[in-house]
């Protein structure tokens, strides 16, 4: 078979070096891609947002099944514009993928259909926001209501600085026409929780839970970035809450979206917060989280083609999802000044393998590896315990060097003092 994966950073590396492992596939291709993923893929060179051309250039090329990964392509419809020239795809639709696209369609349809959430009101005129928050205390939620590269969620810690948020949105326009629409609410607290889900619109089946680091700096001090490690499983999910997300949360959103004329086949991913009023949604996403899948995958056990081409033929019940008994840690090698201000072009070097190290933000230059991001590798290790795979990740990173190279020190401490308080 003749496989295109759309995308070009670190969870398409990781979901690209997953189908590697199908025997089914015969040639693999990336639009864009990056510097690692052509060690894995032929890259293609042209803009995922450019559905239209994506779609063109599969058909021409006679590709058999296409997975389709970021937001933007999934919310412009590059599934739709794939299926109807006959590729199969794995991805949601457009119709489907506005559970990410719009916080305000996603928030409406929780409150419609009892899914549990923070309380909110939606606005799209500033001095009506502005009279909302007049009423209520901090910290509270400020959510620009569109796709902002995960960066339109603001939690401000005074009224005024959710005017701030409310005024750079709706009025500034620093997520331009993402902003023009707001979502205002609670501020919830508890452990948080990313579960990545396969779906097939009939079947639901959870991935493994995962524990996301957002914060730049440890302790989780310093900016809001796209992720700087992960590990999995999250010791907070267990079982009881597991059933618990599946009966309230899970099955519930599958069932509403079908009911609203939008099934969504690909993968569904559940931020939750585990509150004292029991486990809710802070936010739905349409696709495999970054760098959540880097910790994920790298544990499926089961052929991950054969599970996305259930998921597109809807038969997903008749496939086995299989993954290891056995913890993992991703920790994220980003150029210093991240997510601010940084510089890049420095080669990357090696002193290890390169088996789950995941490239995001590298460009290949004479046969060289060149950083081209703020996040520029997830670097990932499996072991049988937690802390195993803590130090086996932390100790590949000490093997691997370009200059202003930064990462956390603390990825996984929280879930280790947490498997602590447990016993």
């Amino acid at each position: 078979m003749r496989v295109l994966v759309v995308g070009n950073g670190g969870r398409e590396h990781a979901i690209i070096q997953s189908l590697k492992k199908s025997k089914k596939i015969d040639a693999l291709y990336a639009i864009a891609g990056n510097g690692g993923i052509a060690n894995d893929a032929i890259t293609v060179d042209m803009d995922v947002k450019n559905v239209q051309a994506v779609a063109d250039w599969a058909e021409q090329n006679k590709i058999d099944f296409a997975v389709v990964a970021p937001d933007d392509p999934l919310v412009l419809g590059a599934v739709n514009l794939l299926n109807e020239k006959g590729i199969p795809c794995f991805g949601p639709s457009k119709e489907a993928a506005i559970i990410e696209g719009s916080k305000i369609f996603s928030k409406n349809l929780m409150k419609k259909y009892n899914i549990p959430t923070a309380e909110y009101e939606t606005f799209s005129n500033m001095q009506d926001a502005f009279n909302y928050l007049d009423t209520k205390s901090a910290p509270i939620v400020v959510k620009a209501d569109g796709l902002a590269l995960g960066k339109g969620v603001i939690i401000a810690n005074t009224i005024e600085e959710a005017k701030d948020a409310v005024k750079s949105m709706m009025e500034d326009k620093v997520f331009g026409a993402s902003g023009a629409n707001v979502v205002i609410e609670e501020f919830l607290t508890g452990p948080e929780v990313s579960v990545l889900s396969f779906t097939d619109g009939k079947t639901l089946v959870p991935m493994i839970s995962s524990m996301d680091h957002k914060r730049a700096l440890d302790f989780d001090q310093g900016l809001n970035t796209g992720g700087m490690g992960t590990v999995a499983p999250n010791p907070y999910y267990t079982e009881e809450i597991a059933k618990e997300c599946m009966e309230k949360i899970f099955l519930p959103t599958m069932a509403a979206m079908n009911k609203e004329g939008r099934t969504f086949k690909g993968c569904l991913y559940f931020g939750l917060m585990l509150t004292p009023n029991g486990p809710k949604v802070i936010e739905y996403n349409c696709r495999f989280g970054d760098p959540e899948t880097q910790v994920v995958l790298p544990l499926l056990e089961s052929d991950l083609l054969e599970i996305m081409m259930a998921v597109a033929e809807e038969r997903l019940d008749k496939v086995e999802v299989k993954f290891a008994d056995k913890s993992a840690c991703c920790v994220i090698m980003a150029s210093e000044g991240y997510p601010a201000s940084y510089k890049k072009g420095f080669e990357i070097t090696f002193d290890t393998d390169r088996e789950n190290v995941f490239v995001a933000g590298a460009r290949l230059v004479d046969g060289k590896l060149l950083t081209n991001g703020g996040r520029v590798l997830g670097v990932t290790a499996i072991d049988e315990t937690l802390k195993g795979a803590i130090d086996k990740a932390y100790e590949k990173v000490s093997k691997i060097h370009f200059e202003n190279a930064y990462c956390r020190k603390d990825i996984g401490a929280r879930a280790l003092k947490a498997y602590g308080e447990q016993k």
